[in-house]
């Protein structure tokens, strides 16, 4: 099927390898979810600290232009390849990366980037570009990371928060698209007096209620272990082809991405991390599911 109108899958690119591996993923997730894919290159001329002549500034911004669009051009030739039923366009926009991102992603369906890059992206998307986005940007946010496995289950990071519940749903449609198993993990801490193992077990079981009627055909395998939420989801990110967290949770996953946790996983997990923020509005099919999946949740 081709893709569809609709808000798009879109990926930032600056020239880098890294980048052109985050195409051909958002390719692939562009054509998973019948939407159109927009690349994006985020133009800054004045290297950081520099200081700039304005005798030179219209040659040097025409230049860096210049090379911008060739950043693109590949790009979107790229996608075209690996995914020939999607619409593709490339834009070339001023401003530094987290910004035109950050805007992108209020109209975006997915945003995806690359662990690291260069150029015009200066330093490392890890810890700068790709955090920042992940904790502010407007709709879930994927990381291309690790050796881009297809063979291992989708995991996903779940607490009984509601925004454990938004990443149960977008985890859920990712496994249903990519035909795998769906792996829900729970991490709690014997240190907490109101915790056992019939408890937790019971709220992974109430995160998830919903899940078999909406994905009948989806096997979901339910893992409980009283280990901290870092260990529990590095682990599983050597095997499985995608682990997903929600930007906020309580218990094993408090602060995930403010704390070590996320930070972790973003920066050394062995496959690509997709960060689900929570938002109120939203056209992807993620975000209807949200409504079966819920009702059970604990709040925090």
């Amino acid at each position: 099927m081709s893709a569809v109108a609709g808000s798009p899958v879109v990926v930032g690119v600056d020239g880098s390898a890294h980048g052109l591996i985050a195409v051909e993923a958002a390719a692939k997730e562009a054509a998973r979810r019948h939407r159109p894919l927009t690349v994006v290159h985020a133009l800054v001329w004045i290297p950081a600290g520099a200081v700039a002549d304005p005798a030179m500034a219209p040659a040097a911004h025409e230049a860096y232009r210049e090379r911008g669009e060739g950043y693109v051009a590949e790009a979107t030739a790229l996608a075209a390849r690996c995914a020939p039923g999607i619409g593709v366009i490339g834009r070339v926009v001023p401003g530094p990366p987290s910004a035109v991102l950050l805007d992108e992603s209020r109209r975006a369906d997915l945003v995806v980037v690359g662990d690291s890059g260069h150029g015009d992206i200066i330093g490392t998307l890890v810890g700068s570009v790709a955090m920042h986005v992940a904790q502010h940007g407007g709709c879930p946010v994927l990381v291309v990371r690790g050796s881009g496995r297809t063979d291992g289950p989708v995991a996903v990071g779940v607490d009984g928060s509601p925004a454990s519940a938004e990443a149960v749903a977008f985890a859920a449609e990712e496994a249903a698209a990519r035909g795998t198993d769906l792996v829900a993990l729970h991490a709690w801490s014997g240190n907490d007096a109101d915790s056992d193992e019939q408890t937790e077990t019971r709220v992974l079981a109430e995160s998830l209620a919903g899940l078999a009627e909406k994905y009948p055909d989806l096997r979901v395998r339910r893992v409980v272990r009283e280990v901290s939420a870092r260990r529990l989801l590095a682990d599983w990110s050597r095997t499985a082809q995608l682990v997903v967290v929600g930007n906020r949770g309580h218990g094993g996953f408090a602060g995930l991405l403010l704390g070590s946790v996320g930070l972790h996983l973003v920066d050394h997990a062995g496959c690509p991390v997709a960060v689900v923020r929570s938002r109120t509005t939203s056209s992807g099919p993620w975000s209807r599911s949200i409504e079966h999946l819920g009702s059970g949740a604990r709040t925090g």
